[in-house]
This record gives structure tokens, sequence and C-alpha cells, in this order.
């Protein structure tokens, strides 16, 4: 299922689609009271090696495979052999299985999967506990557990919650504060951070810094500042850019911040399979602009084989602004000295 994120769910102010939200708050009481038990009745597995939870409070569009990425180059750097794990959403297969870029694609492990095995092991598993098994019998000194916070199977080492640093225009990266599907949260905020041992707050390339207020919202949390910055410019001419994320906007606004001549911008439900119809619509739409197709690297992941060479692949990569800081609190929990 593609999930098409509603622009209102990240407004403050309660009177953009006001009576949607009251209609829709019953549902999210159910939502939030079957999270919480389910949390609560859990009997979490030691797997045998540390586990970093990579995750959010929100339903999605915080970041968190660029930041998991990150924390995955960062343990490799320093000696750790961490290995990805994911539940493979998106993916035909349950696992426990490796992600091998030769042989599998998104229709196999899911999108984000793809992403992470460029740039260490990763692995599939519906069921959380036998993926991290199998990684660890395969060699894995550390997890690297992706979208994992709401997932009670695994005993976390590291529970680290990805929040959107984004607040122009009345955008609050929790909204009005409403649980799904009145609101953005897979869980009410007190409860979330309750659980968590520190946040990234992962900033858009062009603000200059996360909104005070923001910074209020974690007590005495440690946080830290990650910015999702271009890993290459994008490609020059005209350019139509189409995204089928969590917030497609941003990967517009992302963009034209780092200089494209965007002529036009198509933005698709989270996860989209893209049909024949719609990659015709976009040629079509590059034709009339004589510009080039891009998209994300998860997007493109998902493209059809025959259609990957007539679109651009833009990718991007978080970047912190205390790395030295930020790997040693990883160090600290699950550093090499650790066996």
């Amino acid at each position: 299922m593609s999930l098409s994120t509603p622009r209102w769910w990240y407004q403050r102010d309660r009177r953009h689609a006001a009576v949607r939200r009251m209609l829709l708050k019953p549902l999210s009481w159910v939502w939030a009271g079957a999270t919480a038990r389910r949390i609560a009745n859990a009997t979490p597995v030691d797997p045998g090696v540390p586990v970093i939870s990579i995750g959010n409070l929100t339903v999605g569009g915080s970041g968190k495979t660029p930041v998991a990425r990150e924390v995955l180059r960062l343990l490799r750097q320093s000696g750790v052999d961490a290995h990805a794990l994911s539940r493979g959403y998106g993916g035909k297969l349950q696992g426990p299985v490796r992600v091998d870029l030769e042989n599998h694609t998104a229709a196999d492990v899911g999108d984000e999967p793809l992403m992470l095995a460029l740039g260490s092991p990763a692995w599939i598993a519906r069921d959380r506990v036998a993926g991290a098994r199998a990684a660890a019998a395969d060699g894995a000194r550390a997890v690297v557990l992706d979208d994992g916070h709401q997932n009670p199977a695994l005993k976390k080492t590291l529970s680290l919650v990805v929040v959107d640093g984004e607040t122009r225009d009345d955008e609050w990266p929790f909204g009005d504060g409403g649980v799904f599907p009145s609101g953005p949260m897979r869980e009410p905020l007190k409860a979330g951070l309750a659980r968590a041992d520190a946040v990234v707050i992962l900033m858009p390339a062009d603000l200059a810094e996360p909104d005070p207020e923001l910074l209020e919202q974690f007590g005495s949390l440690p946080v830290f500042i990650a910015r999702l910055e271009p890993a290459a410019p994008p490609p020059s001419g005209p350019l139509v850019g189409f995204a089928g994320i969590a917030k497609p906007w941003k990967v517009e606004r992302s963009l034209i911040a780092a200089g494209a001549d965007l002529a036009d911008f198509a933005p698709f439900p989270d996860h989209a399979a893209f049909r024949e119809e719609d990659l015709r619509f976009l040629a079509d739409r590059a034709d009339q602009f004589g510009a080039t197709l891009v998209t994300t690297e998860k997007d493109w992941s998902r493209l059809p084989p025959e259609w990957r060479a007539r679109v651009t692949s833009w990718p991007v990569k978080a970047t912190f602004e205390d790395e030295a800081g930020f790997l040693g609190l990883l160090r600290g929990y699950c550093g090499a000295d650790r066996g």
C-alpha cells in the first residue's frame, strides 16, 4: 500500500482540515492504544550483539534511511562490522535474507534495504529477531535496525529518534500532535521520547538552525544536528523532477535549493509503484520542456529496468555537525572494544 501524505498533517494550526481531524480522532485513540499495548506486553529479545534502532515518531518523512546509512558508515569506518536490518517494506520476501544488489530488486526486498546495502551488509526480515540473529551468525558485531522504534521485538542497546527539522510556513514535524490517522504521529510525543536515548534533528540544507521551540520538546535528551545534503550536484539543464516519498514537496524544495533548473515537479504517494502510464506522462512532460527526468535514489530503485537509463538518480546524504561527538555516542554503546 502506498500512503499519500496529507499536507495538513504537518500544519500546527488545527483550523486546517479541522473537520477531518475531528472525524478521525476516534481512530487515532484506537491506533495509539494498540501501539501502547503491543509495546507494554512485549518481552524484547537480546540477539547477542548490540542493536542500534533508528526510528521516528511520525508515519514517514523524517529521513530515517539517510541517518541509518550514515550510522552504518561511521561504525564501519571505526572498525565495527555493522549490518543493517529492515522489515523490507514493499518487498515480497519474508526473510531473513541478506540483500544481494546483483539479484534482488525493490519488488523483492523493498527500496530502503537496497539503499542501505550500497554501503554495508543489509538484511530484511519480517521477524526482526530472526533477522538480527542471522546477521550476527554472518559476522555482524552490531545491527542497525531501520524503522524500529515502535517494534518491541528486539532489545535495543541504543534508540535514536530522527526528527524532521523543517519548521517553515506553520509546518511542524509533529503537526498538532495528533496520532495517525488524524495526524502524523505513530504514538504520542511523550510516550515515544520516553523510550529514546537521543534525538537526531535532520535539517534541510537551506535552514541555518533548528527552531529553539523544537529543541525544547526533547528535554534532557541528547540532541544531534544532521543536515540532508546533496551527495552530488543536480544534473545541469532543465529538469522535471518526481518523487514518491512521504514528503515529496521536500525533494522539490531541495532541488531548487541545490540550484536545479526545475521546470516541473510531480509528487507521488510514498513507496509508489510507478506504472507505465505514470512514466510515459513524466517523459512527455520532460519532452515539452526539453528536460531531463530526475528523482531520488529511493524512487529510482523502484523504476522498471528499462526506465532507469531514462531517469537520473539524485543522491543525498546525512552529515552530522558534530560527527566526532555522535561517533563517540555510538562507540560508547557498541564500540569495537565491546568484542
